[in-house]
């Protein structure tokens, strides 16, 4: 499209932890913080950008933490799996107030609530400037949201990962509890996984790595963050 000739990216797949849905609360969902990442989304959107949504569900119920407390994994992870589509279906409503037209596609069926993914149908209502949020992960246990990031990325032809943070990028340790943290700028594939680096597990990073996908780690709490990104600023930190 005209209007995005003058933009490095054209598709984008925002990727957004649970817990940044949660806001100020220690569980569930802050709609404030909803409204305000719906703002930052709609600035983009009114620069011709194509949006796709994958939500993590750290917020309400993650399935390796329920395993850690005796759940089986296979079920916990299940558990994981229907919190992300309770997430989506959040942010579709907030979307629609905010008049942005919405579509919540799941890697499961769940008849009468969303329909079933598929990637051809994807594609089109990214075309027609549609958001598409991407529910339910993969649709099987064991791979994190960030490996559904990464797939419906590549699948849908995105042309980076943007993985929306509490955090400002990438740093050598946590920086909440190391004050002497490194800031990383930019990295490469290579460096991410010699420095051992936790952008993102292993089986979504090697994803991006062997499709050239990539990833741009940037605090989404902080206001126009990706509204700057998409505008050509060196925000967060690149990894590619």
């Amino acid at each position: 499209m005209s209007t995005n000739t003058k933009f490095i990216y054209r598709r984008v797949l925002l990727k957004i932890s649970g817990e940044v849905l949660q806001g100020v609360n220690k569980f569930g969902i802050d709609i404030n913080s909803l409204k305000r990442i719906v703002k930052e989304i709609k600035l983009v959107l009114k620069l011709g950008i194509q949006v796709g949504l994958v939500i993590g569900s750290g917020n309400l119920f993650r399935g390796s933490t329920l395993s850690q407390l005796g759940v089986n994994r296979i079920a916990a992870d299940h558990i994981g799996i229907l919190s992300t589509i309770i997430n989506s279906l959040a942010m579709r409503d907030i979307m629609n107030s905010h008049s942005i037209p919405t579509y919540v596609m799941s890697s499961i069926p769940v008849n009468g609530i969303c329909e079933i993914y598929h990637y051809e149908r994807a594609i089109d209502l990214l075309s027609n400037n549609i958001v598409v949020i991407f529910a339910a992960g993969t649709g099987n246990p064991l791979f994190t949201t960030d490996s559904a990031a990464c797939l419906r990325g590549i699948e849908t032809k995105s042309d980076i990962i943007l993985k929306g943070t509490k955090v400002d990028g990438v740093y050598s340790k946590d920086p909440k509890k190391h004050s002497q943290a490194i800031f990383y700028k930019n990295l490469t594939y290579k460096d991410v996984i010699q420095k051992e680096l936790k952008v993102m597990d292993l089986s979504a990073f090697s994803l991006a790595r062997d499709h050239n996908l990539p990833i741009r780690v940037f605090n989404i709490n902080k206001p126009r963050s990706l509204y700057r990104i998409i505008k050509g600023y060196d925000e967060g930190t690149l990894i590619k």
